[in-house]
Protein backbone atom coordinates (compact mmCIF):
# COMPACT_ATOMS: atom_id res chain seq x y z
CA UNK A 1 0.00 0.00 0.00
CA UNK A 2 3.17 2.42 0.80
CA UNK A 3 4.20 1.64 -2.89
CA UNK A 4 1.17 2.95 -4.32
CA UNK A 5 0.67 5.61 -1.89
CA UNK A 6 3.85 7.04 -1.53
CA UNK A 7 4.42 8.67 -5.36
CA UNK A 8 0.79 9.87 -5.39
CA UNK A 9 2.02 11.57 -2.07
CA UNK A 10 4.88 13.06 -4.27
CA UNK A 11 2.87 13.86 -7.09
CA UNK A 12 0.43 15.75 -5.26
CA UNK A 13 2.83 18.10 -3.16
CA UNK A 14 5.61 18.85 -6.31
CA UNK A 15 2.51 19.54 -8.82
CA UNK A 16 2.55 23.33 -7.30
CA UNK A 17 5.91 24.05 -7.45
CA UNK A 18 5.82 23.41 -11.39
CA UNK A 19 3.24 25.45 -11.57
CA UNK A 20 4.40 28.42 -9.99
CA UNK A 21 5.58 30.95 -13.05
CA UNK A 22 9.43 32.19 -12.74
CA UNK A 23 9.89 35.98 -11.48
CA UNK A 24 12.34 36.58 -14.36
CA UNK A 25 9.51 35.77 -16.55
CA UNK A 26 9.59 38.62 -19.55
CA UNK A 27 6.26 40.43 -19.20
CA UNK A 28 4.03 40.47 -21.95
CA UNK A 29 4.27 42.81 -24.65
CA UNK A 30 2.85 46.21 -24.50
CA UNK A 31 2.90 45.67 -20.63
CA UNK A 32 4.56 48.48 -18.54
CA UNK A 33 7.82 48.66 -17.19
CA UNK A 34 7.02 51.16 -14.52
CA UNK A 35 3.76 50.74 -12.28
CA UNK A 36 2.75 54.36 -11.11
CA UNK A 37 0.48 52.67 -8.33
CA UNK A 38 3.60 52.14 -6.44
CA UNK A 39 4.88 55.29 -6.55
CA UNK A 40 5.42 58.51 -4.02
CA UNK A 41 3.39 60.80 -6.42
CA UNK A 42 1.16 58.20 -8.88
CA UNK A 43 -0.02 61.21 -10.44
CA UNK A 44 3.29 63.10 -11.65
CA UNK A 45 4.78 59.46 -12.47
CA UNK A 46 1.58 59.32 -15.40
CA UNK A 47 2.62 62.83 -16.86
CA UNK A 48 6.04 61.63 -16.45
CA UNK A 49 5.26 58.47 -18.65
CA UNK A 50 2.64 60.09 -21.00
CA UNK A 51 5.66 62.92 -21.93
CA UNK A 52 8.22 60.25 -22.45
CA UNK A 53 5.61 58.70 -24.37
CA UNK A 54 4.66 61.92 -26.56
CA UNK A 55 8.71 62.12 -26.90
CA UNK A 56 9.32 59.01 -27.94
CA UNK A 57 6.25 59.10 -30.38
CA UNK A 58 7.54 62.70 -32.00
CA UNK A 59 10.97 61.13 -32.59
CA UNK A 60 9.86 58.01 -34.41
CA UNK A 61 7.88 60.06 -36.64
CA UNK A 62 10.93 62.29 -37.23
CA UNK A 63 13.25 59.13 -37.66
CA UNK A 64 10.70 57.20 -39.94
CA UNK A 65 11.94 55.60 -42.81
CA UNK A 66 15.38 55.44 -41.41
CA UNK A 67 17.45 51.55 -40.64
CA UNK A 68 19.57 50.11 -38.72
CA UNK A 69 22.42 52.91 -36.95
CA UNK A 70 20.98 55.71 -38.72
CA UNK A 71 17.72 55.46 -37.39
CA UNK A 72 19.58 54.65 -33.49
CA UNK A 73 21.50 58.11 -34.03
CA UNK A 74 18.22 59.86 -35.48
CA UNK A 75 16.55 58.74 -32.47
CA UNK A 76 19.23 59.86 -29.76
CA UNK A 77 19.59 63.13 -31.35
CA UNK A 78 15.79 63.91 -31.23
CA UNK A 79 15.02 62.35 -27.68
CA UNK A 80 17.94 64.57 -26.57
CA UNK A 81 16.73 68.12 -28.65
CA UNK A 82 13.67 67.14 -26.15
CA UNK A 83 15.70 66.90 -22.91
CA UNK A 84 15.59 69.57 -20.21
CA UNK A 85 19.52 69.71 -20.39
CA UNK A 86 20.40 68.28 -24.32
CA UNK A 87 23.66 69.20 -23.68
CA UNK A 88 24.17 67.07 -20.84
CA UNK A 89 21.78 64.43 -22.58
CA UNK A 90 24.39 64.16 -25.82
CA UNK A 91 27.29 63.48 -23.07
CA UNK A 92 25.30 60.84 -20.94
CA UNK A 93 24.66 59.37 -24.39
CA UNK A 94 28.07 59.20 -25.97
CA UNK A 95 29.41 57.69 -22.38
CA UNK A 96 26.47 55.16 -23.24
CA UNK A 97 27.90 54.12 -26.82
CA UNK A 98 31.53 54.28 -25.90
CA UNK A 99 30.27 51.48 -22.76
CA UNK A 100 28.40 49.36 -25.32
CA UNK A 101 31.53 49.82 -27.90
CA UNK A 102 33.77 48.44 -25.16
CA UNK A 103 31.57 45.44 -24.07
CA UNK A 104 31.34 44.88 -27.76
CA UNK A 105 35.09 44.43 -28.09
CA UNK A 106 35.34 42.31 -24.55
CA UNK A 107 33.06 39.98 -26.00
CA UNK A 108 34.06 39.31 -29.54
CA UNK A 109 33.70 35.90 -31.18
CA UNK A 110 31.24 34.32 -28.12
CA UNK A 111 28.06 33.39 -28.46
CA UNK A 112 25.00 32.27 -26.29
CA UNK A 113 25.79 31.75 -22.76
CA UNK A 114 29.20 32.78 -22.98
CA UNK A 115 28.28 35.65 -24.49
CA UNK A 116 25.70 36.05 -21.75
CA UNK A 117 28.01 35.92 -19.31
CA UNK A 118 30.39 37.90 -20.27
CA UNK A 119 28.36 40.57 -21.30
CA UNK A 120 26.91 40.20 -17.24
CA UNK A 121 30.25 40.55 -15.82
CA UNK A 122 31.00 43.60 -18.19
CA UNK A 123 28.63 45.57 -16.72
CA UNK A 124 29.01 44.23 -13.31
CA UNK A 125 32.77 45.85 -13.80
CA UNK A 126 31.46 49.46 -15.03
CA UNK A 127 28.66 49.76 -12.14
CA UNK A 128 31.68 49.00 -9.61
Amino acid sequence: MLRTLLPAVMLALCTPVFAQAPSDAPKPKGERRVDCSKAKDPKACEERLAKAKAARDKANKACEGKKGDERRDCMSREMCAQAKDPGKCEARLKEAVARRDQIREACKGKTGEDLKSCVREQRQSHKK
